[in-house]
């Protein structure tokens, strides 16, 4: 494929050419889970994907839990749907196990360590209760077990990775935790088998075109299980050398949003480890602060005290993306107001 018809149908499957949605949690639901460390960004990466959400609008939808925050690949924090937190967490968990292990020794914290601590975080917890860490490491102190900084960090980790706790609702700025069990309804169980050609096939219709290398990186998971998964893609899926997508369907002609101030670790990035075609020349950098003209990065923007952006641009830019650059950034700017 050429690089512009790549573009072109990742901006219309990761819902930035025209989006579709309504809701907050539609948009995450879409896109499966999304890097969501940067919480004001990832808020922003729900709102370019969405029919106008507000800032309001999106953190109403957090804190009810029809979306939630929590540590799921690679390990970073995402935000994920609720129907889809446990069987994510089913394929993605041992796997940031694995790679936390060097950490847990570090740290001392071993299997009896953690069935403590988990004790623990349950009965702080249970009957609907919302905590922030704080408290939460409050009750692992008095339960004798030492809780501070990446300790306390990997205890909370190794307990959303577990399925015993996710985010709560929001106190101000701060974040609680609750048990999973406890906000999130029930759900049909699925296999395995059945969980790894869903998330496979989710992928490639939300990131494609892809490669199955793109999705090991993102989902964390080895290039055994995204082959695996990838032999129950349906024929609808089109294979392009090393590429799979399923065709969007769209007028090229129709006018589309492919310029706009992108979030940090947004997934139009994160979802690839070769990003080569994003790239303008000149391009120095990729995870913070990008702006993307026509699909492609084409500079660097800060956030000034008196609410406008300082940009670095790399590239020329004509009239037309000039005026579409500056839509984007009066929408960003409204949107942070």
């Amino acid at each position: 494929m050429k690089t512009e018809d790549i573009i072109l149908q990742r901006l219309h499957t990761q819902q930035l050419a025209k989006p579709n949605y309504k809701e907050a949690g539609e948009v995450v639901s879409w896109l499966i889970a999304m890097q969501a460390q940067e919480y004001a960004h990832a808020k922003w990466a729900i709102h370019l994907r969405s029919k106008g959400l507000t800032e309001k609008a999106i953190e109403q939808s957090f804190n009810e839990g029809i979306y939630l925050r929590t540590h799921l690949m690679r390990p970073t924090w995402h935000f994920v749907h609720q129907q889809d937190i446990r069987w994510l967490l089913q394929l993605t968990a041992p796997r940031v196990h694995a790679a936390n292990a060097y950490y847990y020794k570090q740290l001392e914290l071993d299997t009896k360590l953690f069935s403590r601590s988990n004790k623990v975080l349950e009965k702080a917890l249970q009957g609907g209760k919302h905590l922030q860490r704080t408290a939460l490491a409050k009750a692992l102190k008095d339960a004798k077990i030492i809780a501070s900084g990446p300790r306390l960090g990997y205890i909370m980790m190794f307990a959303e990775l577990e399925g015993l706790i996710c985010s709560g609702p929001r106190e101000g700025k701060q974040f609680t935790y609750a048990l999973l069990e406890e906000r999130v309804p029930p759900v049909k169980a699925l296999s395995r088998s059945e969980a790894l050609a869903q998330f496979v096939q989710r992928y490639f219709t939300t990131r494609g075109p892809a490669t199955l290398q793109d999705f090991a990186y993102w989902s964390g998971l080895t290039m055994k299980d995204a082959k695996e998964g990838a032999e129950a893609l349906s024929a609808d899926f089109v294979k392009e050398g090393e590429l799979i997508y399923l065709p969007a369907s769209f007028d090229k002609k129709e006018k589309i949003t492919h310029t706009f101030i992108m979030p940090d670790y947004d997934e139009y990035g994160m979802s690839y480890k070769d990003r080569h075609d994003i790239f303008n020349e000149g391009a120095r950098t990729f995870y913070s602060h990008m702006i993307i003209v026509d699909g492609k990065i084409a500079g660097t923007w800060k956030k000034k005290d008196n609410d406008g952006l300082d940009m670095d641009i790399f590239t020329t830019l004509n009239k037309t993306q000039t005026t579409a650059l500056k839509k984007a950034t009066a929408r960003y700017l409204a949107f942070c107001r």
